[in-house]
């Protein structure tokens, strides 16, 4: 059985919910939160945002093809990020690369620079490795939370 060292009721403290699904949704916001906290920390030390980092992960997954700022901004994690703003501080960076479409000259496209890919890889390690000493989980439970999470997302628009 698993205690946890710093209970929701003791970081916002507080114990009065409305029930325990109310208790689950800010017990999950926080800990999001708390995550995200750890991984900003981190990636302070590459130079890059929460939200750089997402772009570069996302170029990543379609490196070494050129993606356009629509469809970085549908794949994001935080949905209202200003993708074109990120975008530009990626290229003064040279971490992204801007050009025109092949097809469209009109379509303006993106993708990493070897630097962009450098700093990524680097980045990564580190916060792999601060999942891994943060995110105590086993495989089975980490399957468990996942299908919760998702099933709390099933109506998601």
């Amino acid at each position: 059985m698993y205690i946890c060292a710093v209970k929701l009721e003791n970081v916002i403290q507080s114990n009065k919910f409305k029930n325990e699904v109310h208790k689950a949704g800010l017990n999950i916001l926080y800990t999001a939160w708390w995550l995200k906290t750890l991984s900003c920390k981190e990636l302070k030390e590459f130079g890059l945002t929460h939200e750089q980092y997402n772009v570069l992960r996302i170029l990543k997954g379609k490196h070494p093809n050129q993606m356009c700022v629509k469809d970085i901004a549908g794949r994001m994690i935080e949905k209202n990020s200003n993708v074109p703003r990120i975008i530009d501080r990626l290229v003064v960076k040279k971490l992204v690369k801007r050009t025109q479409g092949e097809h469209d000259g009109r379509q303006t496209v993106m993708s990493l620079t070897q630097a962009g890919l450098s700093v990524l890889e680097s980045s990564t390690k580190k916060i792999d490795e601060i999942y891994e000493e943060t995110v105590s989980l086993t495989n089975k439970d980490a399957v468990t939370l996942n299908e919760l999470l998702e099933k709390i997302r099933e109506n998601e628009r």
